[in-house]
């Protein structure tokens, strides 16, 4: 975090050239580079800690990037096996997000016990807000029931719900 110069240019360029979410590239590694490295980590089985070293940087010169499952129509998948979401259209991934699912630990919401697991299976959206959304699990920012968070770690972490950043869901 914090770097800058033509090799962070180059990193941006590259991995905005493999579909991983960058809106942007100006040579500054922040946050948004981060989340974009952390993905490509999660999809080369890497360490997760955002940075690019060598190790990093020869999945990027290599080209790592994720298969997608569904073969028609423009769809949103959830891979949780490398934590990202993944926007691919008749087959193709198209973009790459980072993202984080369910924990799986037990909460309790309204007296009643749950296991914070993301469920498998095809789905659509079925209501979207165009703003902070309340709840009883907390606030979620435009959320298709399918949520966007300000932090989303390099790990499972959620209730359930799929997490991107706040800048991802604004883009998606």
């Amino acid at each position: 975090m914090g770097s800058h110069g033509s090799q962070v240019l180059a990193l941006q360029l590259r991995l905005s050239s493999l579909g991983y979410w960058l809106p942007g590239a100006d040579g500054q590694f922040g946050d948004l580079t981060r989340q974009a490295v952390v993905a490509i980590q999660k999809v080369a089985d890497l360490s997760r800690d955002g940075t690019c070293g060598p190790l990093t940087w020869s999945r990027v010169d290599a080209g790592i990037q994720p298969r997608a499952r569904s073969a028609r129509g423009p769809v949103v998948e959830i891979a949780q096996a490398t934590q990202t979401l993944l926007i691919v259209d008749s087959g193709v991934v198209k973009r790459i997000y980072n993202a984080s699912t369910g924990s799986n630990p037990r909460y309790l919401q309204g007296g009643n016990g749950h296991i914070a697991t993301t469920p498998s299976g095809t789905f659509h959206a079925f209501r979207r807000v165009n703003a902070w959304d309340s709840g009883s699990l907390g606030s979620l920012y435009r959320p298709q029931y399918f949520n966007g968070y300000t932090s989303v770690p390099s790990t499972a972490a959620s209730h359930g719900c799929s997490r991107v950043s706040l800048r991802a869901m604004d883009n998606l």
